[in-house]
């Protein structure tokens, strides 16, 4: 009884294993700066890799990594063709303080507010900076939680394998 608990455990974490790697995004809508919406589901990057990098005013490691990244997008954008969005998950008392963060920043990214955290929800994301990578189809294919210096090199890394 107990070797066939155990074989069942073991083939439900690695279905869901599976299950969280490769998944789509939610169909959930978020808030543009300038007050309107869209739904994540119609962000699209001519088949070339996402980063949805989940962030916050209030976290330093979030703007921390988001200021490092803007450094060599560029770059990363000439080698990969990567598209990089970023969704505040600021509620309705910060998400004023978004758009001048991002103004004063001068981030060539796409960047949309989760105020409700319906998207964060429906990510399971506990903790900021989250990191999704996606692949052509769109379909999540890594994710880091956290930033320590360095962890861009890894990130870029796991883009240029999907570009090739």
């Amino acid at each position: 009884m107990r070797k066939l608990f155990l074989s069942l455990l073991a083939t439900i974490l690695i279905s869901t294993s599976s299950i969280a790697q490769n998944r789509t995004l939610p169909s959930v809508d978020v808030k543009t700066l300038d007050g309107g919406s869209i739904n994540i589901t119609a962000i699209e990057n001519n088949g070339q890799p996402i980063v949805i990098s989940f962030w916050a005013t209030w976290c330093k490691p979030c703007k921390k990594e988001l200021n490092t990244i803007a450094e060599v997008y560029e770059d990363w954008q000439d080698e990969t063709g990567v598209k990089l969005v970023a969704i505040s998950i600021d509620d309705s008392r910060s998400m004023a303080k978004v758009a001048p963060y991002v103004n004063a920043s001068d981030w060539d990214y796409e960047v949309y507010i989760d105020p409700n955290g319906d998207l964060k929800r429906a990510m399971g994301i506990s903790t900021v900076p989250h990191t999704f990578l996606l692949n052509s189809k769109k379909e999540i294919v890594w994710q880091h939680k956290g930033y320590v210096d360095g962890d861009e090199e890894e990130l870029f890394e796991q883009i240029k394998k999907l570009a090739r």
